[in-house]
């Protein structure tokens, strides 16, 4: 019986682990990421390349493929301000790089919207084309 403890515990402590050094950002939800569009208190970065970007995107969001080497000059300048990066879906990763580079440069509420512009269009949200 110690045993089955003592190998769950250490289960539960390498999940903990995997998830706090492992790079991943917290969620947000899309009810939280409207209020915050709409208070006008966050900055979207759109990861999912510029011809889907120039399709439809949530509105105001950064095309991060078109202007990764300009970020720094597209971010608030406060450093605390919230960041909300996406890509196609759940199980698309690539929001990451988006993340880590508004991470590297100093940026301390970094999330992810990890429903995507899928999960924005399933939901009804309106979206925006680029010209």
């Amino acid at each position: 019986m110690m045993k089955k403890l003592l190998a769950i515990a250490a289960c539960a402590f390498v999940a903990l682990s995997s998830v706090s050094f492992g790079g991943e950002y917290p969620d947000i939800s899309i009810d939280e990421l409207k209020k915050a569009i709409s208070e006008k208190k966050v900055t979207v970065i759109d990861v999912n390349g510029s011809a889907s970007y120039t399709k439809g995107h949530i509105p105001g969001a950064i095309d991060f493929r078109a202007s990764k080497e300009k970020l720094a000059t597209l971010l608030p300048s406060d450093k605390g301000a919230l960041v909300v990066a996406y890509c196609g879906g759940p199980t698309c990763s690539a929001y990451a790089a988006a993340a880590k580079a508004a991470e590297e440069l100093g940026y301390t509420n970094v999330k992810h919207l990890s429903a995507g512009i899928s999960g924005w269009l399933q939901a009804k949200e309106a979206t925006e084309a680029a010209n």
